[in-house]
């Protein structure tokens, strides 16, 4: 095992913050001198199937843990997933039941493993003691935090002065996370940066019970791939780690310039003198972020498919951009046969929300049909076979009839 400084140093890559500052060390360093792994928590709430690279930074830290030969304990929150955790939520989430969430449990653990070793990974149902208890237990948890307390949280006060309604089993969230906490034992709990008011409930708890309190690790929350809002599969701005290798090179060729660096920082075990100066080159203009999105697509997807698929996906990707081949996630729209306007199939396939937007996109050269570049917006065209529409170099719809 390595030494507790050395350990340190590796964890805390990416790290933004932790709580309470420099105890990682010192938990680092009790783990040295008594051979006992530390026991890292990363709680999941399967509300949904799929895992996208946004949830893989913190996956990627917990292998981090396990590669230093601490234990993983990877709780699913069969029980907090049907409250719904409201952290960064400005109105109540629709409920789940307990079948749904046990379903996409499964398929959530097959992707999990993917970047965790499940044979060095503890998985518990938080079920096992949440159905257990008793409305005194409830309540009796349920005393450990005030109203005042959940209205200093940004999300639920900016509800509360909106008038957004607030259901009281919101409220419970925070506490059954940080009792999982206490269920397991666990010393440290990582999540993203909008996760630190419930970590901290479970250092509350623990203390409560006579516990070390569990340090808080908190990681940054990755942006999607249009550099602006966090990855998300409803904004439709996501990577997902099931996709084919060739849907996932593209998406990931065409992430917003500016996010290059912190892909490469949070996705990637690249040298961070080396990701360091890789943002200050594309800040200068002396390096071409094409090239640097290319080698981080070309990572990524040998990590999910293989250096192989890899490969290829590249150069699927480079007949793409010559224009000789379309991604194979492009949407498909089908359309009457016959002719119809050009602006009218614009709009059609949604590749503009008005008329006056494709007309500038085509005066400047920008609009593709078929292969051919579009010159005047008042033409028509015939829809009686498969037609491709490309706007700028990296959006294409298909069109069938």
């Amino acid at each position: 095992m390595l030494g507790a400084e050395e350990q340190y140093k590796i964890l805390m890559r990416g790290v933004i913050d932790q709580v309470p500052g420099n105890a990682l060390l010192e938990k680092l360093k009790k783990s040295v001198e008594t051979g006992v792994p530390l026991r890292v928590k990363m709680g999941v709430d399967p509300t949904a199937p799929d895992v996208h690279l946004g949830h893989t930074v913190v996956m990627r830290k917990l292998r981090q843990f396990q590669d230093l030969g601490h234990t993983v304990v990877l709780i699913v929150g069969d029980y907090t997933a049907t409250v719904g955790d409201p952290s960064g939520r400005n109105s109540t989430r629709p409920p789940l039941s307990h079948e749904q969430v046990l379903a996409n449990a499964e398929t959530y653990k097959k992707q999990f493993f993917k970047i965790v070793d499940e044979s060095r990974t503890e998985v518990v149902y938080n079920g096992q003691w949440f159905s257990k208890m008793s409305f005194l237990e409830i309540l009796g948890l349920m005393s450990r935090l005030t109203v005042a307390q959940m209205l200093e949280r940004q999300d639920f006060a900016n509800r509360y002065k909106n008038g957004v309604s607030i259901g009281i089993h919101e409220f419970v969230y925070p506490l059954m996370q940080g009792w999982d906490s206490v269920e397991i034992r666990s010393d440290v709990e990582l999540g993203g940066t909008d996760q630190k008011f419930n970590v901290l409930r479970g250092r509350e708890l623990q203390a409560w019970k006579g516990m070390d309190g569990q340090v808080g690790l908190f990681l940054p929350i990755l942006l999607g791939t249009d550099g602006e809002r966090k990855m998300s599969k409803s904004i439709g701005n996501y990577v997902g780690v099931n996709e084919p290798p060739q849907t996932m090179y593209h998406k990931i060729y065409n992430i917003a310039d500016a996010i290059v660096p912190d892909w490469y920082r949070l996705l990637t075990d690249e040298p961070l003198e080396e990701v360091d100066a890789m943002a200050e080159g594309i800040a200068s203009g002396r390096l071409n972020p094409m090239e640097l999105k290319h080698r981080l697509a070309k990572i990524i997807v040998s990590q999910y498919h293989g250096e192989r698929a890899a490969e290829e996906a590249r150069a699927a990707e480079a007949a793409i951009q010559s224009g000789s081949a379309i991604p194979d996630d492009a949407p498909c729209f089908s359309l009457p046969e016959g002719e119809t306007g050009v602006l009218d199939l614009l709009l059609a396939v949604k590749a503009f929300a008005s008329k006056g937007e494709a007309r500038r996109m085509i005066a400047n050269g920008g609009v593709r049909i078929g292969g051919e570049k579009l010159s005047s917006p008042d033409g028509t065209v015939s829809v009686g076979r498969e037609l491709v529409v490309q706007v700028g170099k990296r959006k294409f719809y298909k069109v069938n009839f």
